[in-house]
């Protein structure tokens, strides 16, 4: 696992640990729930904040993606298994509404890898070469977005979405 897992705590949470006596940095020692029965979460918090650490425990890939993931209806890894890069990055860029940066595909890539392989030694960029030779294949889909995602405001930048 990471080093150090962002849950994106909200100002209360923050203060529910000051007075628990509890670190920001000390979090990295305590399982999701146990964070989340600090911090009083609810059941909708707790699943929340479980789904950060899974996701963020893939090597390279940083709050953003996650929250992209939780975003679009998935809390665990087991939810997204059996399914392509290309689906899930075709899915969430019609999930956005505006096509996205190459890298944030290749991150799709890692995150198959990952789930299939479990393997820590690969990072989103050594998906790069794939990505293109797919898509110099086959292209996009017809119903791609017409937007990028450098054109709006309500998407963040795709270095967002890694750790690096």
């Amino acid at each position: 696992m990471k080093k150090s897992i962002n849950f994106e705590l909200t100002a209360a949470e923050k203060q529910l640990l000051k007075e628990r006596k509890v670190s920001l940095k000390a979090l990295q020692d305590y399982a999701p729930d146990e964070i989340a029965a600090m911090v009083n979460a609810s059941a909708g918090r707790t699943r929340e904040l479980a789904a950060l650490a899974e996701f963020q425990s893939i090597p390279s890939l940083g709050v953003g993606f996650a929250k992209e993931l939780i975003a679009q209806g998935y809390y665990t890894l087991d939810q997204l298994k059996g399914r392509s890069a290309v689906e899930l990055f075709d899915a969430y860029e019609k999930h956005s509404g505006c096509w996205a940066d190459p890298c944030v595909e290749d991150s799709y890539r890692l995150l198959v890898h990952y789930i299939e392989h479990r393997d820590e030694n690969k990072r989103w960029w050594d998906f790069t070469k794939e990505r293109k030779a797919y898509r110099a294949e086959f292209g996009f889909p017809a119903d791609r977005p017409l937007v990028a995602w450098y054109e709006t405001d309500k998407y963040p930048k795709a270095s967002a979405f890694m750790k690096v």
